[in-house]
């Protein structure tokens, strides 16, 4: 698993955060997505990386600048990846 972190310019609302999560759903297969306009970012967890090219295009898209990309290896938390560790 993957975890991608977005930088990107010009988010200013709940709305906004929507409309690039909605677009990453809608070109990428992703685990999650999910967006602060007040922090500028966005997350995506995924199991598989995703160029970094379409990212640009697909943040373009909705009217916004991606700024940066950020990548690091992800692992899932919770009880039940708890569990599974303890194994």
């Amino acid at each position: 698993m993957l975890k991608i972190t977005l930088k990107i310019e010009g988010m200013a609302c709940g709305m906004c955060e929507a409309h690039v999560n909605d677009a990453i759903r809608r070109s990428f297969t992703v685990d999650k997505v999910s967006s602060s306009h007040k922090a500028g970012k966005t997350v995506i967890i995924a199991k598989q990386d995703i160029d970094d090219d379409r990212l640009i295009d697909t943040v373009a898209a909705t009217g916004y600048t991606l700024a940066t990309i950020e990548r690091e290896p992800y692992e899932k938390q919770g009880l039940f990846a708890y569990l599974r560790k303890r194994k």
